[in-house]
């Protein structure tokens, strides 16, 4: 072991705890709960999103992308974060990522014919990917809105705006990777 490297501060850390066998993990400087609890749901299904998302970036098309694709996980990561930390903490999430969505919404949206009918989420691979990961998106602002509505609960202040926000940008990327492709919407129509 050499000094002043950082190895002596490492532990190795196990993967399993057994801590977790009856049905029960521990928050964030909190205490037990179910893994069916409202908070392990938000944060659970913010973790599959970001998932979803790392999912897209592998697709050769998603590259022009990455950058805001690695931005919004990183984001996503610190809302989990939150959403695992009960009580009240410095906001990880704020207005100037909500902006940051609402801008590239409007940048991306642009280049796109406006809508005269709902579209099936389909089109390109990465595009058919992102609509998935924006479905995976609704529901966790859905699991978030249901965290918010206990009244023991406290969520990050825009925690639901950057969900919605992000909903909508992952709607609008979708189509865009289908424009860039040359795959035109396709449109639904009520049988």
């Amino acid at each position: 072991m050499s000094l002043g490297t950082g190895e002596e501060f490492r532990t190795p850390m196990k993967i399993y705890t057994k801590t977790g066998d009856a049905g029960q993990t521990g928050l964030f400087g909190g205490p037990r709960v179910t893994k069916d609890h409202a908070r392990i749901e938000a944060f659970g299904t913010v973790d599959e999103l970001n998932s979803h998302l790392g999912m897209a970036r592998t697709h050769s098309a998603a590259e022009p992308f990455d950058a805001l694709f690695r931005t919004i996980q990183c984001d996503l990561f610190e809302l989990g974060a939150e959403l695992a930390t009960p009580g009240e903490h410095d906001e990880r999430i704020n207005v100037r990522q909500v902006q940051a969505l609402e801008n590239a919404i409007d940048q991306y949206e642009e280049e796109l014919e406006p809508l005269a009918n709902f579209i099936l989420p389909t089109g390109s691979p990465l595009a058919a990917s992102l609509h998935v990961a924006r479905t995976v998106c609704r529901r966790a602002e859905r699991r978030v809105v249901t965290l918010a509505s206990r009244l023991e609960t406290t969520v990050p202040a825009n925690a639901i705006e950057y969900l919605n926000r992000l909903g909508d940008l992952l709607f609008v990327l979708a189509r865009t990777v289908n424009n860039k492709a040359n795959v035109v919407d396709d449109p639904w129509h009520p049988s």
